[in-house]
């Protein structure tokens, strides 16, 4: 079953055409994983999918349930989406349980104790339970991007959408947050990944998508695709990172 599915999708920027005639299906429990280089769009698709760029044409499905550039009820449709950005965008005037608890609570109208417990739960699988008084300031930088994924989590999305949340972080804490992401592979959460991690990309990717200038060159799988891209724009942006040989 698909929880997301993309049909000529267009986006434009003015008279910048961003994304050009976009398909694209995410099955349950999938995983499929976005490269390709800056400014080609990446970012751009991931923002369109939740509400946080208009879109011009084409639809977008999310567990069958049609999104089109007329769509209004996107506080509805997050709680389906959760999505996780580079910048944390966590509040630094809450504490880290304060934060995760916020959505669930005055969106889903949850009650404390069992978003409480909950991520309790999620915040011991992150290795951050010690932290749950803590506040952003005291945090590291890959402290606070396992943070914001275990708020999103906490809304219990159908799909996570990652938008190149290792890009400002030091090189040696990259592995703390990939390591989250990987386990939440095995789980089973259906995820969208935009990264520049290669050995990441294939090692937890069941597809991926290679795009440049707002469109998708190729689809493949993470062997087929790293060891015998299709095409030749793929196989120039593999050897920059000494990936194609």
């Amino acid at each position: 079953m698909s929880i997301l599915k993309i049909e000529n999708l267009q986006k434009y920027y003015g008279s910048h055409h961003a994304l050009k005639d976009i398909n694209l299906e995410v099955k349950a429990k999938e995983v499929v994983v976005i490269l390709g280089p800056s400014g080609c769009g990446k970012s751009t698709l991931l923002r369109c999918i939740n509400g946080l760029e208009e879109i011009a044409s084409g639809n977008i499905y999310v567990d069958n349930e049609k999104i089109d550039k007329d769509f209004k009820e996107w506080p509805r449709m997050r709680q389906k989406v959760g999505m996780v950005f580079q910048s944390y965008e966590l509040f630094e005037h809450l504490s880290v349980e304060e934060n995760i608890l916020l959505g669930p609570m005055k969106v889903q109208k949850r009650k404390k104790d069992e978003v409480l417990k909950e991520a309790k739960i999620w915040l011991e699988k992150v290795g951050l339970l010690h932290k749950i008084h803590a506040y952003p300031r005291e945090l590291s930088g890959g402290q606070k991007q396992r943070i914001a994924i275990v708020r999103s989590l906490c809304m219990n999305p159908e799909l996570m959408l990652f938008d190149e949340v290792t890009a400002a972080l030091d090189p040696e804490i990259v592995r703390e947050v990939l390591e989250v992401m990987l386990n939440l592979a095995k789980e089973g959460m259906t995820m969208l990944i935009v990264t520049h991690e290669m050995g990441f990309a294939k090692a937890v990717a069941d597809k991926i998508i290679f795009m440049d200038e707002g469109k998708i060159i190729e689809e493949n799988d993470p062997k087929s695709f790293f060891e015998n891209p299709k095409s030749e724009r793929a196989k120039k942006f593999l050897n920059l990172f000494d990936y194609h040989k």
